[in-house]
């Protein structure tokens, strides 16, 4: 089987990123959320790619907005989550939860519910591939906030994708790794792995470059929301015998 092609695009509402995923073996081609229709058009035509499918992670604005038009111009299914929450998904054609499975383009896709950011949100994981589409779950070396439900929904749903193969490639949908690096190393100081991440993300958005997709393996390494167990953030936090929950509690109340 051919290998999937990925194009990854920003678009301006708040540094997000949309995604399309493409078969070349079939030529199905599926989109992850849809902020601007414009934007998704914009890219189908560069690639030249005919959209079957749209995955919705969540309801918010910025990933849901262009989600009739896209699909009113392109006949696309769309596939988004069964749970209920603050803001109504229109035009969704199959809904889904966690542990459901779905086929695209003879790939296996696995549907993961991670709420905490919303309490809606899901990621689709292709293990096949080793790809994973976490929406607002997971950031370069942060985590989604909890506006709709509790920090402590977000570190249960974390260990989700901890459980992950460390090799699995993220694609996550903002650009907030800049900032997320800085707050990291308020907390985790020491890491040298973290530095010379943080020196890469420099480096690379001086010449405004994206920083996603990245892996699981570098967030273990350097992501501080899925460091809860490390001593050295325990010791930089006065946390040494607190519960791996507690601590990133903790991490997510410093980063606001």
């Amino acid at each position: 089987m051919t290998p999937l092609e990925i194009h990854q695009f920003p678009y301006d509402i708040d540094d997000n990123y949309g995604v399309l995923l493409h078969a070349p073996d079939t030529g199905e081609t599926a989109c992850i959320d849809c902020g601007i229709t414009q934007t998704y058009f914009e890219a189908l035509a560069e690639k030249g790619w005919q959209l079957s499918h749209l995955f919705i992670t969540h309801h918010h604005f910025d990933h849901v907005n262009g989600v009739l038009d896209l699909k009113a111009e392109t006949g696309c299914e769309v596939i988004g989550p069964s749970y209920k929450a603050a803001g109504t998904i229109q035009g969704i054609d199959r809904y889904v939860k966690d542990g459901e499975r779905f086929a695209f383009a003879g790939h296996e896709v696995q549907v993961l519910h991670t709420p905490g950011h919303t309490m809606d949100l899901l990621c689709y994981y292709l293990p096949g591939p080793g790809l994973i589409f976490v929406g607002d779950t997971l950031f370069a070396m942060g985590c989604g906030k909890a506006f709709e439900g509790t920090p402590q929904m977000i570190w249960e749903s974390l260990k989700k994708l901890h459980a992950l193969p460390p090799d699995t490639l993220i694609y996550c949908s903002h650009e907030y790794t800049q900032e997320n690096a800085a707050f990291a190393l308020s907390v985790d100081p020491e890491n040298s792995d973290l530095q010379q991440r943080s020196r890469e993300v420099d480096a690379l958005r001086a010449q405004d470059k994206p920083t996603v997709p990245f892996t699981l393996a570098t967030e273990l390494a350097t992501n501080p929301f899925l460091r809860a167990n490390d001593a050295g953030i325990r010791r930089q936090l006065g946390m040494q015998t607190a519960a791996e929950v507690d601590v990133f509690v903790k991490i997510r109340e410093l980063r606001g």
